[in-house]
């Protein structure tokens, strides 16, 4: 999901993988040792489900999470509720299109991906699926989305079409700057502004003051989790914001997420939410600041850990948005 940032003008060597990286029928390193994909699906679909990281879910969470927000604002700001169907569709679209964007991701950077441990086993990389079959999956998952997008308002074709050319330039962020990882707050959070204008047609303020917080909280986790890479990042050249903010990552993830819970307090206020939402939100502020205090920056496994609770993060700035549309 995160990507490692860009290549210097000389390309080094190689790094090898090494003894301690994984066979390539073996879970990869970012997946749970337990997760369904190694447990239960057939080996021959493996490489397929891991090119879509369904192995790994989080990175689905957080994309579909912003279009999930996006909707309960709209919602809320008509006195209603998020319709359960609109969110299904949701859900199916960002289940297709993270697998999408990963694969093309792994087409983009297989020869770096071939000197990260962490990354040398994934499935384009390693050889297990060639470019062409990846860009098959590629068109299978989009055929998936389009049918989704299509059963949305006329804005949110049109903001759905427009997000493509965030996700082609993404892969190739780390190439031109320190922060890749602000490009994919651009694009993952995207779905707010879909999801609103899924429900009110429109995109208003309250919608991009959510996306703008959105785009903080994915700057704070997606430096959280390159952490995870810091040395062979360095090693072969590649940067990230985590690099870039060498030893003052603590509070730079800090200032990030301040400015989530900031500007996502600020959607509530402009749409003008029950107290009920102003409330609430106090625990998406709180899982914030939690994570920011516990974070060590040498601790790989921490920062995944970290990471992957922001599913929960997510799920509670989208609770919160559903309370401020009760007037009880």
């Amino acid at each position: 999901m995160a990507y490692q940032g860009g290549m210097t003008d000389a390309a080094p060597a190689p790094i090898s993988p090494g003894p301690n990286s994984p066979a390539p029928d073996a879970p990869l390193p970012d997946a749970d040792r337990d997760n369904w994909v190694d447990r239960f699906a057939p080996v021959a679909s493996r490489p397929w489900l891991k090119l879509g990281r369904f192995d790994r879910p989080a990175g689905t969470w957080l994309l579909m999470l912003p279009a999930w927000q996006g909707v309960a604002l709209a919602a809320a700001m008509q006195g209603h509720g998020p319709d359960l169907s609109l969110l299904v569709r949701m859900a199916v679209g960002a289940l297709a299109m993270r697998a999408a964007g990963c694969a093309y991701n792994d087409i983009v950077d297989r020869d770096i991906d071939r000197q990260v441990a962490r990354t040398a086993a994934r499935p384009v990389a390693s050889g297990a699926i060639s470019v062409r079959g990846a860009f098959g999956f590629i068109g299978v998952c989009c055929a998936v989305g389009l049918a989704v997008l299509l059963s949305l308002t006329p804005m949110a074709i049109a903001l759905g079409v427009a997000s493509l050319a965030l996700v082609a330039a993404y892969p190739f962020m780390k190439r031109i700057t320190w922060w890749p990882q602000a490009w994919l707050g651009l694009t993952f959070n995207w779905g707010a502004l879909l999801g609103f204008a899924a429900v009110a047609g429109s995109v208003g303020v309250p919608a991009v003051l959510l996306y703008a917080g959105g785009l903080f909280w994915t700057l704070g986790y997606d430096t959280i989790y390159a952490l995870q890479d810091m040395e062979d990042d360095a090693l072969v050249g590649v940067r990230s914001s985590a690099r870039r903010l060498g030893g003052l990552v603590r509070p730079g993830v800090a200032l990030f997420y301040a400015a989530a819970f900031a500007l996502a307090l600020a959607a509530g206020v402009s749409a003008g939410l029950s107290n009920l939402f102003g409330v609430m939100v106090l625990a998406y502020g709180w899982h914030l600041a939690s994570q920011a205090r516990r974070l060590q920056p040498q601790d790989g496994g921490l920062a995944l850990r970290l990471f992957r609770s922001n599913r929960d993060a997510g799920l509670i700035l989208f609770a919160s948005l559903v309370g401020g549309g009760w007037n009880g």
